[in-house]
């Protein structure tokens, strides 16, 4: 009884990982089919501001609370052009976390996907290296709708974070103000299967796109292959 149970100890142990690493690929997958729909569809990203972000985070499937104060929490996928001045083509993802509060009675929990566009180096730099807070350590605004807008509105052009929803198939600009925003490294020591920061995967060019993230590098790649912003 004794060895049966050691056995299956080990096996679960050795399971743990593999699970853990088909979580993050699934949520990376689900990223990247968020990303395709939102690209093809007429009332989504602007080109303009697309082709002048340097990274973006795309957060499926972020639960909104609905006791008392409201709030979200979400986990998801930030990939960034490659190179130090986000110049190159879009690299390897990197895991995030959302979390933050919105006052008012919530009328019930509702799945939403958000997208954010990192939109200068600063925004994107502070983002790996540690916490945000949105609309105080980093200007953030609702970005603008539909394929053809302009990006040069007072806020689009002063914001470093520009975010969208999208719930019930509405897309939209919405404000993030006051959520947090973080890499999420143990998530992406899962991913990938060793420690790895969000720095790492970033700014070295030596680390493996995983096969999950395909459909999202290359719906990216195909969108906006040129970083556009001055």
């Amino acid at each position: 009884m004794k060895k049966t149970l050691l056995c299956f100890g080990a096996a679960f142990a050795l399971a743990l990982p593999l699970f853990a690493q088909d979580k993050e690929a699934d949520r990376v997958e689900n990223a990247g089919k968020v990303m395709q729909e939102i690209i093809k569809a007429p009332d989504g990203i602007p080109q303009s501001v697309l082709d002048k972000a340097d990274c973006v985070v795309v957060l499926p499937s972020v639960l909104k609370l609905a006791i008392g104060i409201g709030g979200s929490y979400g986990r998801g996928v930030m990939t960034c052009r490659e190179g130090k001045d986000f110049k190159g083509k879009w690299g390897p993802p990197s895991m995030m976390a959302l979390e933050g509060g919105s006052a008012g009675l919530q009328l019930g929990g509702q799945a939403t996907d958000f997208i954010l566009l990192l939109m200068s180096p600063r925004s994107a730099e502070n983002i790996l290296k540690s916490k945000v807070k949105l609309g105080a350590d980093a200007s953030a605004a609702a970005g603008p709708v539909g394929r053809t807008a302009s990006a040069e509105t007072d806020a689009t052009l002063r914001a470093e974070i520009l975010s969208y929803s999208r719930a019930r198939g509405a897309f939209a600009g919405v404000s993030l103000d006051g959520s947090t925003l973080r890499a999420d490294n143990g998530a992406n020591k899962n991913l990938y299967g060793k420690d790895i920061s969000a720095q790492d995967i970033v700014f070295k060019h030596d680390v493996p796109v995983p096969d999950s993230a395909k459909t999202l590098l290359d719906t990216l790649q195909k969108a906006s292959p040129v970083n556009k912003s001055k």
